[in-house]
């Protein structure tokens, strides 16, 4: 049984997918598909007990760095320096 009928943000309908959950331990993020209920009128994801501490174990994970079994996707860049939006300086 589905611990909600219905959203317990909004009162939408509740549909199971498969969704993208980003989690970050450290100076690391890794992406995980998991099955959660989605509501269709406003987004809310309601994940299972076991579901959220799935989500400890890998944050923990990258925390310690112990990320052999997890597949590279690329790099993760901060960019620094002037942003557009900055204020001009005058001298």
């Amino acid at each position: 049984m589905k611990p909600f009928k219905k959203c317990p943000i909004c009162g939408g309908k509740l549909v199971e997918k498969e969704v993208g959950k980003l989690l970050q331990g450290g100076k690391h993020t890794a992406i995980v598909k998991v099955s959660a209920e989605v509501c269709l009128h406003c987004g809310e994801r309601l994940y299972t007990q076991d579901t959220v501490r799935y989500f400890e174990q890998i944050r923990d994970k990258l925390k310690r760095q112990d990320v052999l079994e997890f597949q590279p996707l690329g790099q993760f860049f901060e960019v620094a320096g002037k942003r557009p939006d900055d204020p001009v300086e005058h001298v």
